[in-house]
């Protein structure tokens, strides 16, 4: 029972970054290999400040948001610069700036060693120290964030973004501040993803570089396409999908020899098989690449 809760709690986590990339990725077409960069933001953030500060996470949260969006802001005038493969090849970069800043600022964030003993977290004066408790709040800011990315969907800054994805171009001759707009997107989507990086770090209560390397931002923005981009109910279907899958896989009886190496080889056919004939995935981003081209 302690490890379904577990692996459900992850889902919400997932969750959570697959949401927050969805606005910039889903919404306004910002192909983002940065995800797992703030979400570090976010966990280091709240590391450093508890066990080196002793604040709360309910103090923690907000200034990791703050730092995380700080951070997009500066790198969103750089970056949003470039379109397309670029902008992606771009955030690849800085994503690997984050990690290499993580794995080597030695008095910040004691590099490969990690930041141990951070507190659990405490609410109303109870420490959320089980996995039911923690996984009730997890999934209570798993429908915030779906609240307000609906809400900013259905707004006019929303229907500005979804002008954007689907024709850039046009949008500018209309007279929307595109720049504008997709730097508010992408610090938007960067803010939200600090939300699970604190939620993490005292969940964990270690953290350390290897959580947040290119291949977590690969496989966040494989969520974002599975589930489908702009679908935000699809978000977290395909993070409980690739979450769960791997466990699943575990109870197919096979030689221990080969099980390893087979679930892995089983693991990657299902996955080319559902991207093979998803409608809203692969389809749908290729399908934007040809229209805005």
């Amino acid at each position: 029972m302690e490890y379904i809760l577990h692996l459900f709690i992850l889902i919400c986590f997932y969750t959570l970054l697959s949401q927050s990339l969805n606005l910039a990725a889903g919404y306004t077409g910002l192909i983002s290999l940065a995800q797992a960069g703030f979400y570090g933001i976010g966990a280091y953030t709240t590391a450093i400040l508890s066990s080196q500060f002793g604040f709360s996470f309910w103090l923690n949260l907000p200034l990791a948001m703050l730092i995380s969006g700080a951070v997009a802001l500066v790198v969103s005038l750089i970056a949003l610069r470039t379109v397309e493969d670029y902008f992606i090849i771009c955030t690849l970069g800085i994503q690997v700036i984050f990690f290499s800043i993580m794995n080597n600022w030695m008095d910040l964030t004691m590099g490969p060693l990690g930041i141990p003993g951070i507190p659990s977290i405490h609410f109303f004066g109870m420490d959320l120290d089980n996995k039911i408790s923690f996984l009730l709040l997890s999934v209570s800011f798993v429908a915030f964030v779906w609240f307000v990315l609906r809400n900013i969907s259905k707004s006019g800054f929303g229907k500005i973004l979804r002008a954007i994805s689907e024709d850039e171009i046009y949008a500018q001759s209309i007279g929307k501040n595109v720049y504008q707009s997709k730097i508010i997107s992408f610090t938007i989507s960067a803010i939200l993803a600090a939300i699970p990086g604190a939620l993490y770090a005292h969940y964990i209560s270690y953290i350390d570089p290897t959580s947040f390397t290119v291949n977590e931002s690969i496989f966040i923005l494989s969520i974002v396409i599975i589930g489908g981009l702009g679908n935000l109910a699809g978000s977290f279907l395909a993070a409980a999908f690739l979450m769960l899958l791997p466990e699943a896989l575990r109870f197919v009886g096979m030689p221990d020899s080969i099980a390893a190496n087979m679930r892995q080889i089983i693991y990657g056919l299902i996955l080319v098989i559902v991207m093979m004939t998803g409608r809203n995935g692969v389809k749908e981003l290729f399908a934007r690449k040809e229209r805005v081209a």
